[in-house]
C-alpha cells in the first residue's frame, strides 16, 4: 500500500515536468494567478499589433497583478 504522500509527490513531479516544457515567463506568470489575463493580452496584441488597442486587456492584467501584490504584503 502506498503512503498518502506518494501520490502527491508524483503529482508535484508531473507539474514540474510540465513547467519545464512551458515558457519560463509563462510559468512565472502562472504562479501569480494572472495567466489567463496575460494570455488574453497576448492574443489581443497578436491580433491588433498595437497595445493601445488592447487597453481593456492591459487594465485587466495590471489589476490582477496589483491584487496579487497586495496579497503578498
Amino acid at each position: 500500500m502506498a503512503k498518502a504522500g506518494h501520490a502527491w509527490s508524483r503529482a508535484a513531479a508531473g507539474r514540474a515536468e510540465a513547467e519545464e516544457d512551458e515558457d519560463p515567463l509563462d510559468a512565472r506568470i502562472a504562479r501569480t494567478g494572472c495567466l489567463e489575463q496575460h494570455r488574453q493580452l497576448q492574443e489581443c496584441m497578436a491580433e491588433r499589433q498595437d497595445w493601445r488597442q488592447c487597453q481593456e486587456e492591459v487594465r485587466a492584467f495590471g489589476a490582477c497583478m496589483a491584487r496579487r501584490q497586495q496579497r503578498q504584503h
